[in-house]
């Protein structure tokens, strides 16, 4: 039997996704008690079909204008609009979601993707946007920053030798990153940085999470990516390079969260960007499927009109970017794997299976 979607709720404001402001919590919950009083909205533990919504990354820092790493895509607005219709997607849906798992990127000041950790020949760090290549390192075109070396972890602490360690460790990543077909290494922009504002996920996105754990019962469970220091992770499954150049590992997949998914009857995957977190994270799952029994790709549903790629324009200091046809092609993949490419806009029955 379909599901009957929800009405958009009265304190869903449309032009205020786009800001960040404090969710009233307590008159979230009793709106959420009387929600599933009215519309008979069980527990998400009595669910005979188990949803998992995984919510890639919506955080102020990628999907509020002005903020860090605003997706913008071609549009110039993404994020934005992509959130109006995620927002409306959850409260039209509340009853179908067994649990709803958010991302969260995560970063510190010293990583190996932020400009404080390298430097040219004059000292000076490389700009947000800037490509580095092994060719880049070879050459000493860029260096590890010798302060930063001496202060990230390292595997063997030897005092004045961390920086040799350091180098010889960035060019293996490199190597490793075009041997495996990831993306060059990028210096981004310091973004959802840990304990600042930019972390925080978008408020409209939050009480609508807050208003599903109250009205179903159920615990929100957020999962933290990005933190290591020696490593990209823009997939919440795996970083980008496991181990260094003597073969240790550096870093491990999230086991745990790739047996929860894929025990699921189904899930729909948005937020940002597309090019980068959402693609990375849907490639990793993609490939545990491929490994264990590819019929599971079925169960996989990607929301197309939440989710943007990364698009930044050029000015006087960089070139830009724009990864929309990386990111089209990636869900062209996914689709021929067997996943599904659907809308929010669309009913949910007419599409997932209920």
């Amino acid at each position: 039997m379909a599901q009957k979607q929800l009405e958009i709720p009265p304190w869903f404001k449309e032009h205020l996704v786009a800001a960040t402001w404090r969710v009233d919590y307590a008159s979230r919950a009793a709106d959420a008690i009387e929600l599933a009083r009215k519309n008979n909205i069980r527990p998400a533990s009595e669910d005979t079909r188990r949803v998992c919504l995984l919510l890639v990354d919506c955080q102020n820092t990628f999907c509020i204008p002005g903020f860090e790493l605003f997706v913008a895509g071609r549009s110039g607005n993404g994020a934005v609009e992509d959130n109006v219709r995620l927002t409306k997607f959850i409260y039209r849906n509340l009853p179908v979601f067994t649990r709803i798992i958010p991302t969260l990127d995560t970063h510190l000041a010293m990583q190996i993707f932020h400009p404080l950790f390298f430097v040219d020949e004059k000292g000076n760090h490389p700009a947000p946007m800037t490509m580095i290549s092994t060719g880049d390192i070879e050459s000493g075109k860029w260096k590890v920053n010798s302060a930063v070396a001496d202060a990230v972890p390292q595997r063997d602490f030897q005092p004045g030798k961390n920086e040799h360690a350091l180098h010889d460790f960035v060019l293996h990543y490199c190597r490793t990153l075009s041997k495996n077909g990831k993306y060059t290494l990028m210096i981004w922009p310091y973004h959802a940085m840990l304990g600042g504002i930019g972390h925080a996920l978008v408020s409209s996105i939050e009480e609508a999470l807050f208003v599903h754990a109250v009205a179903r019962q159920t615990q929100t469970q957020f999962e933290m990516k990005g933190n290591l220091p020696l490593t990209e992770n823009y997939s919440v499954l795996r970083p980008e390079v496991l181990d260094d150049e003597r073969h240790q590992q550096i870093a491990g997949k999230n086991t745990a969260l790739i047996e929860s998914l894929l025990s699921f009857d189904a899930v729909i995957v948005a937020g940002q960007a597309k090019s980068h977190c959402v693609a990375w994270t849907v490639d990793d799952l993609l490939t545990e499927i491929k490994a264990k029994d590819t019929t599971l790709a079925r169960k996989i549903y990607l929301l197309e009109d939440c989710t943007s790629p990364v698009v930044v324009p050029s000015t006087g200091s960089s070139t830009g970017a724009d990864f929309t046809d990386q990111a089209n092609e990636a869900f062209r993949r996914f689709a021929e794997a067997g996943m599904h490419i659907v809308k929010s806009t669309e009913p949910v029955s007419s599409w997932l299976e209920m």
